[in-house]
Order: C-alpha cells, then sequence, then structure tokens
C-alpha cells in the first residue's frame, strides 16, 4: 500500500467518528505559528494544541517569506489571531547546504534551475531573529505587538528563545 493510500484508509475510518463539524474557523487561542516541514516537529503535541486552536504555517526552513506575510495577514485580519510563534530547529535540512547547491540539486534532479530564493541559512537563531525583523516590520501585518521566535533542539526536545536583536536576510 503507498503512503498515500494508507493515509486515505485512515482518514475514511477516522471520519466516521468526525462530530466536529460546529468548530468555528478562528483559531480559539488567536495564535499563528510558522515552522519548519520537518516531519519530526510537531507543534500539537509541544503545546497541547487541538484542532482548532491555531493556524500552524510550515514551509522548508520555517522562514518567513512573502506567502507567510500573506498567511498570516489573512490570519490576523480575517480570523482574528493575535500572537505569532516562529520555531526553527537544530539538524534542519536548510542549514545542511547552500543557496547554491540546492539550486544545482534541484535543477539536476528536474532539468530546471529554480525560480526563486530557496532560503539556505546557516544558523537557525539568526535566522528566527531575521524573520522576527520581517514579521515586525511589515505594514500588512495589523497585530504585530506579540511574536516571539525560538529554536527547537530536535535532540532533547527543548525549546529556547531568541533575543530580538534585528537582523535582515540578504537580498
Amino acid at each position: 500500500m503507498s503512503a498515500i493510500d494508507g493515509c486515505l484508509d485512515h482518514h475514511f475510518r477516522w471520519a466516521t467518528g468526525f462530530d466536529d463539524a460546529d468548530r468555528p474557523a478562528p483559531p480559539r487561542r488567536k495564535l499563528a505559528i510558522v515552522t519548519c516541514m520537518d516531519a519530526r516537529l510537531d507543534p500539537a503535541a509541544w503545546f497541547g494544541l487541538e484542532p482548532g486552536d491555531a493556524h500552524v504555517i510550515r514551509n522548508a526552513g520555517g522562514i518567513v517569506t512573502e506567502d507567510v506575510i500573506r498567511s498570516l495577514s489573512i490570519s490576523q485580519t480575517m480570523l482574528g489571531t493575535r500572537e505569532v510563534l516562529v520555531i526553527q530547529h537544530t539538524d534542519c535540512g536548510m542549514g545542511a547546504a547552500t543557496e547554491r547547491a540546492m539550486r544545482e540539486a534541484i535543477e539536476t534532479d528536474t532539468g530546471v534551475p529554480p525560480p526563486f530564493e530557496l532560503g539556505a541559512f546557516d544558523d537557525p537563531e539568526d535566522e528566527v531573529r531575521t524573520s522576527l525583523a520581517l514579521l515586525r516590520e511589515t505594514p500588512i501585518l495589523a497585530h504585530r505587538h506579540s511574536i516571539r521566535g525560538f529554536v527547537y533542539d530536535v535532540g532533547t526536545a527543548a525549546l529556547r528563545e531568541v533575543a530580538t536583536a534585528a537582523k535582515h536576510r540578504p537580498e
């Protein structure tokens, strides 16, 4: 059975007991989390989140991109979130290779160079600072007063808060 078929099989069994049709769209905790897509990361487990508690926005590296800002602006303006957590982690694949090496690997694999920046970085703590600065400076987020950043240690499960001195990602 393929991974997708296994997921669908589980879903069909799960859906027979579904009883949350009346759950509202706005997150109960008024919280949005930006984090990496790494499969080892489980923000729901870390923070005791249930479906409907928070928006979780994931991408490679958990970096703040134009699309993350787009999603957060909708989350805040249309769905009432007021706080943002940015969480990156140790042993991240986005720190395992340079931007150039990742671009070359994708081009070798597909025959096409990526038409966008991939976002490689050396230090997750520095990248959290960069992401925090971008969020705090963007004018299309209405609620920039409660944005905090952390690095999750995949070896110990510890969360370390990152000091907020602003640092900009190079263009």
